[in-house]
């Protein structure tokens, strides 16, 4: 008798906790679905145009001949005569750097009456040197780059890539897109809450989206790690941030 009291006993107190165990369970899983639902998710934008303070204009030149010598010193007085057509035009000459010297032997093929190779005759050297301007007198540089045909004529063989233009700027416009973003977040939570009858709450998840920069009335594509464009001297930069609120 006493060992089925003591078995009725235990059943019921393990029947009890378990009740309270389930309960628990269920009022937790109720918390946090409330949690989930009372929440306002919403993305605002900052954008902001501007223009490149900063422009990094690329060229190269080479020569070839049968001598190293002679090519070498017909290399180096391209070299002198590009310095002096760019400081000619206001180019500082701290402004201008030039790429170490890069040396090449070419080979010409000989082939056979089948056209088969059956050899190689050395034909010359080819040295090449690569010049790099980095100003932020943009204006300047970008004149003096549409201009390179005057280099040219000169004798000079030329090779001139496109400017690239950027901004110094770039981490203190980020901070103020990013305030715009998240203010921009906010109106929009506040207007959502206001129009379902509910008070925006806290603040409990802040997102920074993907930092982009396009050029300025451009058709460019977005990229899921963020497009940085230089190719344009005004460009437009967007910033997404994605907030969550508490609705009360």
């Amino acid at each position: 008798m006493q060992i089925d009291r003591l078995t009725k006993i235990v059943s019921t107190t393990i029947l009890g906790v378990s009740i309270i165990a389930a309960c628990y369970v269920f009022m937790n899983g109720y918390k946090q679905r409330n949690n989930t639902e009372n929440a306002i998710h919403v993305t605002g934008m900052g954008t902001k145009d501007f223009d490149s303070d900063l422009i990094v204009w690329r060229g190269s030149f080479s020569k070839m001949n049968f001598d190293l010598p002679a090519a070498s010193a017909s290399l180096d007085a391209d070299k002198n005569n590009i310095k002096n057509y760019l400081v000619s035009k206001g180019v500082n000459e701290s402004e201008i750097v030039f790429s170490a010297v890069d040396i090449q032997k070419q080979f010409d093929d000989v082939r056979n009456g089948n056209g088969d190779v059956v050899s190689s005759v050395f034909v010359g050297y080819i040295l090449s040197q690569s010049v790099t301007i980095e100003s932020q007198d943009v204006n300047r540089i970008e004149q003096i780059s549409r201009e390179v045909s005057e280099l040219i004529n000169t004798g000079v063989e030329f090779y001139s890539e496109a400017p690239e233009f950027y901004y110094t700027k770039l981490a203190e416009l980020k901070q103020q897109m990013v305030k715009e973003a998240t203010e921009d977040a906010r109106m929009r939570a506040e207007k959502i809450a206001e129009a379902s009858g509910s008070e925006l709450g806290n603040l409990k998840n802040a997102e920074m989206g993907i930092f982009q920069i396009v050029g300025q009335n451009s058709n460019e594509d977005y990229s899921w790690g963020g497009t940085f464009n230089t190719g344009s001297r005004r460009k437009t930069a967007s910033i997404t941030m994605q907030l969550e609120f508490e609705i009360d």
